[in-house]
């Protein structure tokens, strides 16, 4: 199976599935079994390509004081 053929599946098995069940998919598969992360890494790519740069930026922010252990509110290194 392609990575192509990958994305795919992981787009159809997560389609037409509610807000709540999409929560539900997501939370389920963090922390879970490493073999989740190929499907989470999609779900993050489409909200990623789906998202205005503010969103990005802000992301971005989360993730590196995630990372950093940094207070949220604290702006990212530009580096």
């Amino acid at each position: 199976m392609n990575n192509l053929d990958l994305r795919q599946a992981i787009v159809r098995r997560v389609q037409n599935k509610t807000g709540e069940e999409l929560t539900d998919v997501i939370e389920s598969s963090i922390g879970n079994d490493e073999k989740t992360l190929p499907g989470l890494g999609v779900l993050f790519e489409m909200i990623w390509q789906n998202s205005e740069k503010p969103d990005q930026e802000r992301m971005v922010g989360v993730l590196y004081n995630g990372l950093n252990g940094a207070d949220e509110s604290a702006p990212p290194s530009p580096s």
